[in-house]
């Protein structure tokens, strides 16, 4: 399966569908926290979960007239797709150009540091 780009708003429906492993069009609506503009219209959610469908990141199943949607791709998978974006469009595939970067822009403390260090350490022993 091809995984495409998402929009801002197509990401934000699919966090909530993983988060809630699918669901109903109101259901979404129910889980979007937006104190600025209020709740989206029922038909914009529904128009973007079908773009979803089209882009083959979300499947349905059919409930006499409505449908549950849920997803097909998992967030780790997509995580996976946006990270490889990231560093191979801004960091020449390098993580360590990506860790420089951050810290440069003092983004990152000593502590991240040491914490990425030992992420790395723990698994080098695995």
């Amino acid at each position: 399966m091809e995984i495409k780009e998402l929009t801002k708003a197509e990401e934000e429906i699919m966090q909530i569908l993983w988060e809630l492993d699918g669901g109903f069009v109101k259901d979404i609506i129910a889980e979007i926290h937006d104190s600025n503009r209020g709740k989206p219209a029922y038909n914009t959610v529904s128009t973007i979960v079908r773009i979803l469908v089209q882009k083959e990141m979300v499947g349905h199943t059919s409930h006499g007239k409505s449908h549950r949607y849920h997803p097909l791709i998992t967030k780790e998978e997509y995580s996976k797709y946006k990270m490889d974006n990231l560093m191979s469009g801004y960091f020449e595939g390098s993580f360590s150009n990506m860790v420089s970067f951050f810290v440069k822009k003092k983004q990152l403390d000593t502590k991240e540091l040491d914490d990425i260090l030992k992420i790395i350490e723990n698994n080098k022993e695995s």
